[in-house]
């Protein structure tokens, strides 16, 4: 309009087009039109200059005429069918192409493929207009698996293990949580529920989850059935459940984003690096997280953590005391290998050997193994999702189980390692027996025989007995038991006999005899 006022101005002090054209850079044609509406007008140039803007934009524009959509019969055909093509395309197989094939068959006068597309195109812009959301601080969080899993590598098998990765975000701040599961099982959402709540140190008032079955057992619109553990989750931590509409991503559509987003952020910085154990993979993804939400938003001076700290973080409900847990219980009988058979994982775990044949009760949640005989605990162990494998406790074993247990780690370096506790002689010692046989293995016994004196005789007289022992050339148990039997370990070195060498006897002859 400020253009219009300008040419008014212009005219009223004579100016010919063109000279109006050059001054305020505009073509003669545009110039022309402007003017010959102006001049149209009842109104003078002073009074055309007092008019507000929207009396002078009905003088110069031509009233807005709606445009019909359509220009001719076949375009109305096709408009018409529309509706019908757009829905088509979301079932599965359906191609343009095959509803063209359609379209042309059924119609006296088809647009070509290539207009029909760019048609179909133009309509699906308008059918999918997005709508932009405010999002209440603490209001929310919504959650999601990412439809790409991540990996480690088990070193026992070099076998690898896919996993499912659990997203959640506060759509307010966009702060996101990210966390590595073993299975998506219901114990295993929950518990990445509850390290969720923990990461953002606090509980927002609702949650909004998909439809997925292990936490909506029946799908509706407007009351979806959640299942029993989640339900006990949500009193828990005093937050309401929410699900999407079947099939409508867009419901929670700030996760959807933050799934694109950790691919990029998480995912690809990782792609090329190799883990051994979930845990060790879990900290590498809460490295990348970390980053991510301090990472500043495009065209913004602050980042997810810092707007979640600012505006979001003193909103959000207080933690409960104590995690919300599922423990499920069994009753297992003690197997004569004093392990009892955890069915779900098929996992055995040990127990005292005295309880061979109890029947005992196993309670046990996604990480630890309790096992309780007449309602007192036993052991405890974490738990190991490797099938058919065991999880002893050495103490648990029998003795002769033990011994024979502590028989499969034996080197020269355990043996020395244990005598060095003891005194170097008694090392120095222990060495020259390992020496002794070609192969080490067959000196094993006499070590544990040397080692067992230092429980009947204590430190100070098998050091010394070692040590008397070292000066002569004879390195074996029994010579380290008769030192000790005999009590030559606490003689004065003055009175200690020399078992190394033969006594003074009338029997025997000397080197003079044969001279």
């Amino acid at each position: 309009m400020q253009q219009i006022r300008t040419i008014i101005q212009l005219l009223d002090k004579g100016y010919s087009l063109r000279a109006i054209a050059a001054e305020i850079c505009l073509s003669r044609q545009s110039v022309t039109f402007y003017a010959a509406r102006l001049k149209a007008s009842t109104y003078s140039f002073e009074v055309l200059r007092q008019l507000p803007d929207a009396g002078l934009a009905a003088i110069v524009y031509a009233p807005e005429v709606a445009v019909p959509l359509c220009e001719n019969a076949r375009r109305l055909e096709l408009d018409g069918r529309m509706p019908y093509f757009l829905s088509e395309l979301k079932r599965t197989g359906v191609t343009r192409l095959l509803l063209w094939e359609e379209y042309r068959k059924e119609s006296s006068d088809p647009f070509r493929y290539t207009q029909f597309c760019i048609l179909l195109k133009q309509a699906g812009k308008v059918t999918n207009a997005t709508m932009h959301l405010v999002h209440t601080p603490a209001a929310m969080v919504m959650v999601d698996f990412a439809g790409d899993k991540m990996s480690y590598v088990d070193r026992s098998t070099g076998e690898l293990i896919s996993c499912p990765v659990f997203i959640a975000v506060l759509p307010f701040s966009k702060y996101t949580f990210a966390i590595v599961l073993r299975d998506a099982s219901i114990p295993q959402v929950i518990k990445a529920l509850n390290a969720c709540m923990a990461y953002f140190g606090g509980v927002p008032l609702s949650l909004k989850t998909d439809n997925m079955k292990q936490v909506v057992t029946k799908s509706n619109r407007y009351e979806p059935i959640f299942s029993e553990a989640l339900k006990q989750w949500a009193l828990h931590y005093n937050i309401t459940l929410l699900a999407t509409r079947v099939a409508k991503p867009k419901d929670k559509g700030a996760v959807e984003n933050e799934v694109k987003i950790a691919y990029q952020r998480i995912y690809a910085p990782l792609r090329d690096e190799v883990f051994y154990q979930l845990d060790q993979l879990n900290l590498a993804v809460i490295k990348q997280l970390d980053m991510h939400n301090e990472k500043l938003f495009q065209l913004k001076d602050f980042s997810r953590l810092q707007q979640f700290i600012n505006e979001e973080q003193s909103l959000l409900q207080p933690l409960p005391a104590e995690p919300f847990v599922i423990r499920h219980q069994v009753l297992a009988k003690v197997q004569k290998n004093y392990h009892i058979t955890l069915g779900e994982d098929y996992h055995h775990y040990s127990v005292p050997y005295q309880f061979i044949g109890k029947q005992v009760s196993a309670v046990y949640d996604t990480d630890m193994v309790e096992i309780y005989y007449q309602h007192k605990r036993i052991t405890l162990h974490r738990r190991s999702y490797k099938k058919h494998d065991f999880t002893t406790i050495g103490d648990h074993m029998p003795q002769g189980h033990q011994q024979f247990f502590e028989q499969q780690g034996w080197t020269p370096a355990y043996f020395l390692d244990q005598a060095i506790l003891i005194g170097p002689g008694v090392q120095r010692y222990m060495d020259e027996v390992l020496k002794a046989r070609v192969y080490t293995e067959q000196t094993y016994n006499a070590c544990r025989g040397i080692l067992r004196l230092h429980k009947e005789y204590g430190s100070l007289r098998l050091q010394a007995a070692c040590t008397r022992a070292l000066t002569g050339n004879v390195y074996n148990y029994r010579t380290i038991q008769n030192i000790l039997v005999s009590k030559q370990d606490q003689l004065p070195d003055s009175l200690q006999i020399d078992l190394f060498r033969l006594p003074d006897h009338p029997n025997l002859r000397g080197p003079q005899t044969y001279q």
